[in-house]
């Protein structure tokens, strides 16, 4: 499983979460977080961000986007998406965009269109939502006991 983050962590805090739920999640799957730098000016930002993303992603690999108009699931059914595409062994791919959003073609190359809201987070937050969301998602899938 990869996640590929446009930006860096800045905060210690989100650092030690996202190695918290990283070390969670290893226990179920191997899991690679590759961060690609974010661009400074809009106009040229989208393009060179997602000529970065794509040299990261294999054809094989089921990407999903995490877009504001996204599907929107709830823990069970994110759970059982999941859960389906480890058994069709494909490499399950999440992006998170950086400031501008992703690039179309990002978009058009996309699986899946996820969306947790139609709020807009920091992508330092959301990469720890979304670890967490993953860890709840091994948890549920292997009918093991979680907070709620």
């Amino acid at each position: 499983m990869k996640i590929i983050c446009v930006g860096k962590i800045k905060e210690k805090y989100f650092e030690e979460a996202i190695k918290e739920y990283s070390k969670r999640i290893s226990k179920y799957t191997k899991l690679e977080i590759i961060e690609i730098p974010d661009e400074a000016t809009c106009s040229v930002a989208l393009k060179k961000e997602s000529e970065r993303i794509f040299s990261k992603i294999k054809d094989s690999d089921y990407v999903i986007t995490l877009e504001i108009d996204g599907h929107k699931l709830d823990s069970l059914e994110f759970a059982k998406k999941i859960d389906n595409n480890f058994g069709s062994n494909k490499n399950l791919t999440f992006i998170i965009g950086g400031s501008y959003g992703l690039d179309e073609s990002i978009k058009l190359r996309s699986d899946y269109k996820l969306s947790f809201s139609k709020f807009t987070f920091p992508h330092q937050l959301f990469r720890v939502i979304l670890l967490e969301q993953i860890y709840r998602s091994f948890k549920i899938n292997n009918n093991e006991n979680y907070h709620k």
